[in-house]
């Protein structure tokens, strides 16, 4: 049996979205035709207006409805360091944190040569030129993730950036709070012996 053309399409939609497949798209579909009218005007308008009025920052990258962002455009910020990271959902789990008070970088994306990912397809260039036109930035964090691909990245930006006298520093990685020492894996324990501190 085929479903009606409207479910379909719907079906079809939520496929597009990353880790949903047939059953869960499906699920979704009479999940949404079961749901209240207004609610699901307010979802699709909610789609839309996602669409329409957020774009990118012209000076970090990170997703605004003004430009430049809340986050650049406010002077209270420690104006000395840039935390760059892969994406916007990013900044708002360090923002989450509220213990960084820095400015923000983001790449969207990292150096990956099997995607064919080279520095031109990431935000690298505008974060070299705000280094350049910025004489108060003194640290660049790095806070790319712990993969080959944001490790490549994380030494990539290093080599760019410490010949103008900037800080480089990398997030520590390592074994988390509460892990036992015996189930870690060896990168893991690597990272934790490389990124020791003393106490």
């Amino acid at each position: 049996m085929q479903y009606p053309e409207p479910i379909a399409q719907l079906i079809e939609s939520y496929m597009k979205l990353p880790g949903i497949g047939q059953k869960t798209a499906t699920r979704l579909a009479f999940y949404t035709i079961d749901m209240d009218q207004v609610d699901v005007t307010n979802f699709a308008k909610s789609l839309v207006a996602s669409k329409r009025d957020l774009h990118f920052c012209s000076v970090c990258g990170n997703i605004t409805e003004s430009d430049p962002c809340s986050i650049c455009s406010d002077k209270t910020r420690d104006q000395t360091q840039i935390l760059v990271v892969e994406q916007p959902k990013d900044v708002m789990v360090m923002e989450k944190m509220r213990e960084y008070h820095g400015l923000y970088h983001v790449l969207h994306g990292v150096l990956s040569p099997i995607e064919g990912k080279g520095p031109e397809d990431i935000n690298i260039s505008s974060l070299l030129t705000r280094l350049q036109t910025n004489e108060a930035v003194k640290e660049v964090i790095v806070a790319t993730n712990a993969t080959p691909e944001g490790e490549s990245t994380a030494m990539y930006l290093s080599r760019l950036i410490k010949p103008a006298g900037i800080r480089v520093t990398r997030l520590a990685h390592g074994l988390s709070v509460g892990a036992d020492i015996e189930y870690a894996d060896s990168m893991t324990l690597f990272k934790a012996v490389e990124g020791r501190t003393e106490i």
